[in-house]
């Protein structure tokens, strides 16, 4: 398999376990807030199919992506929630079969695109396993927000590496949303993997350096939940402000959860 392929089934697995957690849901159990603010189980369900809707017409119709992302330019928060309203009245049958099928296209249409060829994207084009890496991390930052929803615990495993390549590209993001200048000397990152597998990026001799389990940084770089309850080392001035703002994904940090905020899910 290509590298490409790896991330595509990985993305396809993760979502697959997803959707085994909500296929079984009742009526008032879609509607159950989580703990994004506003947002109901089926609203997070809803963003979902949305971006992979959004990452298949990038893949496979610039033209048509350009137009659909051409609000989000000026109002990024708004563009996103006014997208929500062309799910709000779905029922949640409809809402699956939605994300389903929009899961379902992303795939080949990532795959199609041309070797070495960028996909257009809300803050710069990509690659199409940059994008797919993205997806990962949409489907692990809404995902969590629905186990925490429902007080269970998500299965996490080793595709969680595609995430944090994702971390370690969109490092600068936390401040950029702060309107703070990144840094100009690199971090080193030293994870571990769910199987125990180390995972390092970044010069072997820097000064700033970041450690840690990968689940714990993915929740911390998607900000669903407060460094304070997780288990991720800084090294370095830098890197532990870095701690306090790391974010993963576009558009303003939101307030982020607080310390103690859960209590540990049932498996």
């Amino acid at each position: 398999m290509t590298d490409l392929e790896i991330v595509l089934a990985d993305l396809t697995a993760d979502g697959e376990r997803l959707d085994r957690l909500v296929a079984g849901l009742d009526a008032d159990q879609w509607k159950l807030p989580t703990p994004a603010p506003g947002w109901t189980v089926a609203d997070q369900i809803a963003h979902l199919a949305f971006i992979f809707r959004l990452a298949g017409t990038a893949a496979s119709d610039a033209e048509a992506f350009k137009a659909m992302t051409a609000k989000a330019q000026e109002n990024f928060d708004g563009a996103v929630n006014a997208a929500l309203k062309d799910y709000e009245n779905d029922t949640p049958e409809v809402l699956l079969a939605r994300w389903r099928a929009e899961r379902e296209a992303v795939v080949p249409a990532l795959a199609a695109v041309p070797a070495g060829q960028v996909v257009p994207w809300l803050v710069n084009p990509l690659p199409p396993i940059v994008l797919a890496c993205a997806g990962i991390m949409e489907q692990f930052a809404h995902g969590q927000d629905i186990a925490d929803a429902l007080g269970v615990e998500l299965e996490r495993t080793d595709s969680l590496r595609h995430l944090v390549v994702f971390i370690v590209l969109t490092r600068d993001f936390g401040y950029l949303a702060r309107g703070l200048t990144p840094p100009a000397a690199e971090f080193r990152f030293e994870i571990t993997g769910p199987s125990g597998e180390l995972w390092a990026y970044g010069p072997e001799d820097a000064e700033q350096r970041i450690s840690g389990p990968a689940t714990d940084l993915c929740l911390l770089a998607t900000r669903r939940r407060h460094r304070d309850d997780l288990a991720v080392t800084a090294v370095g001035d830098e890197a532990d402000r870095w701690l306090d703002i790391a974010q993963c994904y576009r558009g303003p940090a939101g307030a982020g959860r607080t310390p103690g905020q859960f209590a540990p899910a049932l498996r």
